[in-house]
């Protein structure tokens, strides 16, 4: 057995750039990876077939163990592009919840990858584990390797960026606010919204290690315009917190500060919200060594 941890994703930034013919979205988008994480255990199994199976977790609950979950379709890619015909259990314990624009469902599956890598020694680059991914979902390559990166295309063209957050994030959500992903890109488009560019600026402020409070941006949130959300965000920041921002599609929002007690103080005293709690930047040395 080969266990691993699958760390969750915030977005520095999130700017929609074009829409393709196929109807998807081109973004250009600064992720950073935090110390939030599923954790994952991966095996072979005589029985040849893909398994799912849930360790428990705090958003275990409706997490679904067929091929519906990004885990079962990571194993699926990665079986038949190596030619293997062998069967793998995959033991999942959630820590991140779904729908929450933390990436949780695409880092399991980029771990996924990453695990059975090694567990059958296919020596694929990282480069082909990310093509991989493509496969599977937009937020899955830059989540192979993790760290903080400014993510193009279809999220599928990475420049990894070698300063990344330093802060501390606390992670928050709203009672009963549930964002789908395409639902937040066809607000976007319904309500004619004006492309991004607020990553560049933030990838020169990191950089340049200066403080990127002021330039956390994401084109989803003004697309959603939830008001839990607007009134989440406003009190994390009165309350001391530096910055603010919903996370993908949401509908988490995070917020950052210098001080780790501090970002703790403000989730205890935020009642009316979910407190999923206060992480720290995680590099992709880290990301990939797990």
């Amino acid at each position: 057995m080969i266990e691993g941890k699958a760390y969750a994703k915030i977005n520095l930034t999130l700017d929609v750039t074009g829409v393709l013919e196929n109807g998807y979205h081109t973004i250009s988008s600064v992720m950073q990876t935090i110390s939030l994480c599923d954790e994952i255990s991966v095996e072979k199994n005589s029985a040849g077939k893909i398994r799912l199976f849930s360790d428990g977790g705090k958003f275990a609950d409706g997490m679904p163990l067929d091929e519906k979950n990004t885990c079962h379709k990571a194993a699926s890619v990665f079986l038949e592009h190596i030619g293997a015909s062998d069967g793998v259990d995959i033991h999942i314990t959630k820590n991140i919840p779904s729908q929450a624009g933390l990436g949780g469902g695409s880092s399991d599956a980029a771990t996924v990858l990453r695990l059975l890598n090694r567990l059958f020694d296919a020596n694929l680059s990282y480069e082909e584990l990310r093509a991989l991914g493509a496969e599977i979902g937009a937020d899955v390559p830059f989540l192979v390797t993790g760290g903080c990166a400014l993510c193009e295309g279809i999220g599928d063209v990475l420049t990894p960026i070698e300063k990344g957050l330093s802060d501390y994030v606390l992670v928050m959500k709203p009672h009963d606010v549930w964002v789908s992903t395409p639902e937040a890109y066809r607000l976007f488009d319904e309500k004619k919204l004006p492309y991004g560019n607020s990553s560049a600026a933030m990838v020169s402020k990191l950089l340049s290690g200066e403080r990127v409070c002021g330039l956390l941006s994401n084109d989803l949130e003004k697309a959603v315009a939830n008001p839990e959300i607007s009134g989440l965000k406003k009190e994390m920041v009165r309350m001391g917190m530096h910055d603010s921002l919903m996370t993908g599609s949401g509908s988490c929002v995070y917020s950052i500060c210098d001080y780790d007690r501090l970002a703790k103080h403000v989730g205890r005293m935020c009642r009316e919200y979910q407190n999923i709690g206060v992480y720290e930047p995680v590099s992709s040395e880290e990301v990939t060594v797990s």
